[in-house]
Formats: structure tokens, C-alpha cells, sequence
């Protein structure tokens, strides 16, 4: 069974998106992974070629593959055209974003950094619901954005990263809010969760709680004490960039979108277009992200695989890229992990 061909979308991305899938793909050709891929494309690549930056083409792709690796997608600030990340956790009801972040290169400030946090991902203030009001001349004088969260969105989360958590061995959950200034936004998804865990969870699994602003503070200071965290979409957002600055940066970040009708995996980073086409970006965390999607289609054995020959390429051989203290090129890396996997 094993072999039995997965059909799954592929996006290659922006800016260094193409250089990390083709990396990324080199080393889940060498695991004879047995993805078939409808390569479509997003982000500012599909802007400039068809004018839409989420195509019906790609749309209608990952409805009928329900899975979909994809590179990092370029979104403009201030203007432009909307987030084609957003878009697609919208289309397809992605509603929980899983980002685990681990050691994987000792030395650095924070050694043995083992966390998962499980963040809200089509509720909040990243629904876009804003607008401008006029006054005085100036059209854009006052700028409104407003937040919802539902009852029956944060109880899906919750119990999607209690259900996994237990699974996967972890001893407590920290539900992460601002319910102290925020009472009825993030309120109800804390209230939700202490409902949740009396009801299902207590007993099973420690959970605590911690307000937004501590909990960076305290991940700063001592990570150790957290094992899982959830919370809302913004909050999300930002406590996971922090979470990996403490294991050397978002280039060691993945994160999986999972969701009633689909399951998108990709690196957690931008497109970094400052450094497309030279040949120097690290494809580690799109590489954590196809081991992901290797678990969710249960071939454990490869997503272990692929783990194992990261470790082993960048502690035991030392082949890393510039951001990792290296100088190996994106192409000199993934040949050194291809021959690690060729040799398990």
C-alpha cells in the first residue's frame, strides 16, 4: 500500500519558492514517496500570468486532490491584491494551523526546544473585515477592522489540538488569550476552552492558561515551560515566528492548514525575493513541511526518514546553508541530504 500513488496539488511559490520545491521534491523523490503532482501555481506568479492570484485552475486542483504542497506566496503590504494565503484557509475551511517547532542545531541560545502550537486559522481579526471613514478631507482619516470569533470555530480548534496533542504524547495544553482586555473576542474561545476540558479533556491532559503578552515574555525567557499552546488567529500568527526564533529562525519552520476539505502543508517563511535565484536559501523548513504531510497521509516511516537525514546533514556532515552559520549552496545541501536518505 505503500506505493499506491497520492494524488496531491503542487504550488511552487514565489521568489525562492521554486528553488526550495525543487530541493524539497529531490528529497521525496529519493524517499519514493508515490505523490502524483498537478503542478499549479498562486501568489504573484498567477497575478502576472493570469491576472487572479489564486486561479480557478489551482481552486479547482486541490478540490479534487484535497492536498497540496505549496512554496511561499508574495502578498503585498498596504495594497494590492489580497492574500492568496487567506484565501485558500477560507475556501477550503483550513481551520487549524499546526506549527511544531524543534531543536534540530545544538548550540544555539535555546537547546531541546520542543513545542507545538495550534493556532485558529479562518476566525479573528484575519477575516478582513475593514474599512475606512472619512473626516476632514481625508478619506482614509480612521481605519476599522473588525474581529470575529465564533463559539463552534473555537471549540473545533481546541478540540483538534487536544485530540492531537494526547496523540501525540504531550503533557499539557496552554490556552493563550487576552480575555482579560479583550472579554468578548477572545472571551468566548477561552471560555470554550475551560468548557471543553472539564467536559472531555480533564484528566487525559494538563491544561493551563496565559494571557497573550506574558506568554511571549515567558517563551523568551523560559520555553521549557510550555509544551502545546493554542489560540486565536493573530495571536497564533506571531507567537509561532517567535517559537521559531528560538530554534534559529523561520527557516526551520513548518506548518501544516488542516481543515473539513482539504490539508495544505508548507514552510512557514516568506518568499524572500531579495535572495531568489542565488542559490542560497534553505530548504529545511518546506522539507519539515512535506514530512508533515507525509504523517497526515500515514507513511510514517518516510516522514521519519526525511527527519532523520535533516539531522544527520546538518550535525553530523555539518552541510548547512548561510542562515544556519554555513556556506553550502541550496543545491550543495540537497545532494547531501539525498545521499544521507540513499544511505538509511
Amino acid at each position: 500500500m505503500t506505493n499506491t500513488p497520492i494524488r496531491a496539488t503542487l504550488i511552487p511559490g514565489d521568489g525562492i519558492g521554486p528553488e526550495i520545491m525543487e530541493a524539497t521534491l529531490k528529497a521525496l523523490e529519493a524517499l519514493q514517496a508515490p505523490f502524483e503532482w498537478d503542478v499549479q501555481t498562486a501568489g504573484l506568479a498567477a497575478m502576472q500570468t493570469t491576472g487572479d492570484a489564486l486561479p480557478p485552475a489551482t481552486m479547482e486542483s486541490i478540490r479534487s486532490t484535497r492536498l497540496a504542497l505549496k512554496g511561499p506566496l508574495e502578498t503585498p503590504s498596504g495594497g494590492g491584491y489580497r492574500s492568496s494565503n487567506v484565501r485558500l484557509r477560507e475556501a477550503f475551511k483550513l481551520y487549524a494551523n499546526v506549527r511544531p517547532t524543534k531543536t534540530i542545531i545544538p548550540g544555539g541560545r535555546y537547546e531541546n526546544v520542543d513545542l507545538m502550537v495550534f493556532r485558529e486559522n479562518v476566525e479573528g481579526l484575519y477575516m478582513g473585515y475593514e474599512h475606512f471613514i472619512p473626516m476632514d478631507g481625508d478619506p482614509e482619516a480612521v481605519a476599522i477592522a473588525t474581529g470575529v470569533n465564533t463559539r463552534q470555530g473555537s471549540r473545533r480548534l481546541l478540540e483538534y489540538a487536544f485530540e492531537n496533542a494526547i496523540a501525540l504524547g504531550r503533557k499539557k495544553v496552554t490556552v493563550v488569550h487576552k480575555a482579560n482586555i479583550m472579554k468578548a473576542l477572545t472571551g468566548i474561545f477561552l471560555d470554550e476552552a475551560r468548557k471543553l476540558y472539564k467536559s472531555k479533556y480533564e484528566g487525559r491532559i494538563l491544561m493551563d492558561e496565559a494571557i497573550v503578552d506574558a506568554c511571549t515574555m515567558k517563551l523568551v525567557i523560559n520555553p521549557w515551560q510550555f509544551d502545546t499552546l493554542v489560540t486565536t488567529n493573530l495571536f497564533g500568527d506571531i507567537i509561532s515566528d517567535l517559537c521559531a526564533g528560538l530554534v534559529g529562525g523561520l527557516g526551520m519552520a513548518p506548518g501544516a492548514n488542516i481543515g473539513a476539505d482539504a490539508a495544505i502543508f508548507e514552510a512557514v517563511h516568506g518568499s524572500a525575493p531579495d535572495i531568489a535565484g542565488k542559490g542560497i536559501a534553505n530548504p529545511i523548513a518546506l522539507m519539515l513541511g512535506a514530512a508533515m504531510m507525509l504523517d497526515h497521509v500515514k507513511l510514517h516511516d518516510k516522514a521519519t526518514r526525511l527527519r532523520t537525514a535533516i539531522d544527520q546533514t546538518v550535525n553530523l556532515d555539518k552541510v548547512r546553508t548561510g542562515d544556519l552559520g554555513g556556506s553550502a549552496s541550496t543545491r550543495v545541501f540537497t545532494d547531501a541530504l539525498v545521499a544521507r536518505i540513499a544511505a538509511a
